[in-house]
Formats: C-alpha cells, sequence, structure tokens
C-alpha cells in the first residue's frame, strides 16, 4: 500500500524544505522513544522526512510513490553509521535530535546559571503609595569570599583539567536505537572552563560558591501594587563559572481602614451633618500626607463626590505628578429629633424645604 509521507508529517505537497524539517523536527520532539513517544509514529516520520528531505528522492516519491524505483521503504541504515550526527545524506541530525541528548555540535557551549529566588513582602498601604526600602537577609549560594569564586586555596594556581585535557567540553559516544553517534558535553570536572585549582580553597572545597546569609536592600518603587512583582537581577544564587540568578519579590500590599486605590487615585467616605450639608461648612480631613481642611458646599447630597488634587498616588518617582483624593459625601440623616429640632423643621416645611 502506498504511503502518503506528505500526510505523515503534515504538510502540503507544495512545501518547502524549510517547512518539511519544521514539520519532522515537531513530530520527532512529540514521539521520540526516548521522550516517552511512540516508535511506530516515530519510524513512520523520519521514514517519511528521509524522503521528502532529499530532493531526488522527492522527485521519484512525487512520481512513482512510495513504492515506485528507489522507494523500497525506509532504510534503517540512514541513521545508523553516520560520523558526528550526519545522515539522510548530508541532514544534521544533531540540528535536531540535540534537544534529545543535550546538545549537539556546532551548537556551543551553554551559560550556565545560577537558580533564581522568590521572596513575598509585605507593605502597608502607605509604604506603596509613596515606595519603600526594605532590607531583607537570605541564605543562599553565594561566590566565595575566601578564593574570590576561583575555588582554588589562596596562593596557589590553576591547571589543566586532566579530564578534558583543557578543552573544557567532552565527546562521548552514544547509543540508541537510531545507532551511535559523538554528542558533545560539558566537562563537569572543570564546570566547562578547562582549568582546575592546583589546591582546593579550605571554605567552598574547590566549588568556587558557598551558602551564606546576606542582607539585601530592596528599593520599592512609588506606585507599586499588589500582586507585582520585583525583580533584582544578579541578587539570586551562584554559580560557579556561570552567571548570578535573580531574585523576585512578589509584593503583598495591606489594605487601609479609610482609603481604597482606584488606578492613580484614592478614594474615601466622609460622613457629614445634615446641617452641615444644608448650609455647608469645612471639615478636617486626615490623608497620607497628614491633615488638610476640606470645605463641604451648602447643599450638598449623598453621594456626591469632592476632589483635592495631588493626594493621590505618585505617578512617577518623581513624586510630582500625583493622582487625586476623591471623597464621597455620606451625609447623615438624624434618626431622633428634639422638640425643638421638629419644631424647626416643621417651620422648614412651611418654606417649600
Amino acid at each position: 500500500m502506498a504511503k502518503d509521507y506528505y500526510k505523515t508529517l503534515g504538510v502540503e505537497k507544495s512545501a518547502s524544505q524549510d517547512e518539511i524539517k519544521k514539520a519532522f523536527r515537531k513530530l520527532a520532539h512529540q514521539h521520540h522513544p526516548d521522550k516517552g513517544g511512540d516508535e511506530v509514529k516515530f519510524k513512520e516520520a523520519s521514514e517519511a522526512y528521509q524522503v521528502l528531505s532529499d530532493e531526488k528522492k522527492r522527485k521519484e516519491y512525487d512520481t512513482y510513490g512510495s513504492a515506485g524505483p528507489g522507494q523500497g521503504g525506509f532504510d534503517p541504515s540512514g541513521f545508523g553509521g553516520f560520523q558526528g550526527g550526519q545522515g539522510f545524506e548530508g541532514v544534521d541530525l544533531n540540528d535536531i535530535f540535540g534537544d534529545f541528548f543535550g546538545g549537539g555540535r556546532g551548537r556551543g557551549a551553554q551559560v550556565r546559571r545560577g537558580r533564581d529566588i522568590s521572596i513575598d513582602l509585605e507593605l502597608s498601604f502607605s509604604e506603596a503609595v509613596f515606595g519603600v526600602e526594605r532590607k531583607v537577609r537570605l541564605t543562599k549560594t553565594a561566590k566565595c569570599d575566601t578564593c574570590n569564586g576561583t575555588g582554588a586555596k589562596e596562593g596557589t594556581k590553576m591547571k589543566t583539567c586532566t579530564e578534558c585535557k583543557g578543552e573544557g567540553r567532552i565527546q562521548e559516544a552514544v547509543r540508541s536505537f537510531l545507532g551511535t553517534f559523538m554528542q558533545e558535553r560539558e566537562c563537569s570536572a572543570c564546570s566547562g572552563t578547562g582549568k582546575i585549582p592546583e589546591d582546593k580553597c579550605p571554605t567552598c572545597k574547590g566549588h568556587g560558591v558557598a551558602r551564606k546569609d546576606e542582607e539585601l536592600t530592596i528599593r520599592v518603587p512609588a506606585g507599586i501594587q499588589h500582586g507585582e512583582t520585583l525583580r533584582m537581577t544578579g541578587a539570586g544564587e551562584a554559580i560557579q563559572n556561570g552567571t548570578t540568578g535573580d531574585l523576585y519579590a512578589r509584593i503583598h500590599v495591606a489594605s487601609h481602614k479609610v482609603f481604597k486605590r482606584e488606578g492613580n487615585n484614592l478614594t474615601m467616605n466622609l460622613v457629614v451633618k445634615l446641617s452641615d450639608a444644608l448650609l455647608g461648612a469645612e471639615y478636617p480631613v486626615q490623608t497620607l500626607d497628614g491633615e488638610i481642611k476640606v470645605k463641604i458646599p451648602k447643599g450638598v447630597s449623598s453621594g456626591e463626590l469632592l476632589r483635592v488634587r495631588d493626594k493621590g498616588v505618585p505617578v512617577d518617582n518623581t513624586g510630582k505628578r500625583r493622582g487625586d483624593l476623591i471623597i464621597k459625601l455620606e451625609v447623615k440623616t438624624p434618626t431622633k429629633l428634639s422638640r425643638k429640632a421638629e419644631k424647626l423643621i416643621e417651620e422648614l416645611k412651611g418654606e417649600g424645604v
């Protein structure tokens, strides 16, 4: 039965070589047995790619189908016996299978990086509005102070690594059902540097890093919101002969008993007496900046809003631009009246109030 190699790879008959290669790479990742995939489907995809990746074989396949001249089916020898990852008549399998076996020829050494650290930072409402500097103490892996990260005892030198002969990389044969090919990996003895200490540092035992307590200052910008995350580059954990990870601080802002935040504005409720709502008055209001006087206009009613400029959240770190304070008025209606008050209200009724 003729096989539809285009259908197997999920590409159109007009697909370019790049599209065919991308389709096969996707299926190889999905079905590779070393990744717990379906070996049968992997071999089917490999057979299709072996034919369609070769211009001559593809032309014969398009003319005669999978049973035509030169299309005797999948040739396992197309995988086995190739050197340096070369197979499929010149197609670089390292480029396709490098992710399965830890990298391939020509990819270069991967930069080593220390672990990131995540912490939770609790802030008061005011600290979040105006910004703050907070000191935190962490126990983490950091560069060894004794040897300055070299791993060598003071006064001694570094020597050529005996495992990799100073190359920093080691080549080794990898066997799989596809055959045997050479893989290059980082030398674990020297962490890819090609050098090891003549005598190891007594503090870090030659690792170049050690666990220690460290105090960090976290600068929280003004206007930060609950749920945001601050990143401090290079404040995470160190690793020998690599870059230091980052520190991530998740921000938790406590609620305020008076104020709520709406963008860069602050909102609050203010209860005023009925007489003050009718006649107008001046009320003291405690803001995050201190006490101010707010003028209540005559004849206001519940639900009306008063705006106090520049008493909200800073828009930038300069503090020159700020949001506003929005005050929602709540007119308090008395539930009990004295006889005198009742008489006065009766008089007001006569005036249409």
